[in-house]
């Protein structure tokens, strides 16, 4: 088993940031043929996802309308008093994790697919944790 830490920095309140290319780099420099990949976020006011990555505007689109399905401080009588109740609960709404196949080194993703590590309490610095499960003998 192989593993390791991105760490990354937001840059607004709410976006989606591609780290697809960061984790195929990750798996190649390890140099696994096939197996599972696990990427992990420890963080409770953040996601990870996959989802369209060709066209920007489905990620502008997800955070708006999650945006609208979890209404702001102000709309709503939230108790924590951290005030940012919302951003605990679109990461509960998008996870914590996500798994992906190896297959011939290589994230066996659909066409459009792209793995995104979602922000709702930036700006921040983070970090995601991944491992990569294999049956030995293929490494």
């Amino acid at each position: 088993m192989r593993s390791g830490t991105l760490n990354l920095s937001t840059g607004s309140s709410r976006e989606m940031v591609d780290i697809t290319g960061r984790l195929e780099q990750a798996v190649r420099e390890i140099g696994v043929k096939d197996g599972i990949l696990v990427v992990y976020n420890p963080h409770t006011t953040a996601g990870v996802t996959i989802n369209e990555g060709a066209d920007p505007d489905v990620r502008t689109d997800l955070v708006g309308a999650l945006g609208r399905i979890v209404p702001e401080a102000g709309e709503f009588a939230y108790r924590h008093r951290e005030g940012n109740s919302p951003a605990h609960m679109m990461a509960t709404l998008t996870g914590s994790s996500v798994t992906v196949i190896i297959e011939d080194g290589t994230l066996k993703l659909g066409t459009w697919q792209r793995i995104f590590f979602c922000e709702y309490d930036g700006p921040r610095s983070r970090r995601i944790w991944w491992t990569v499960l294999t049956d030995g003998l293929n490494q």
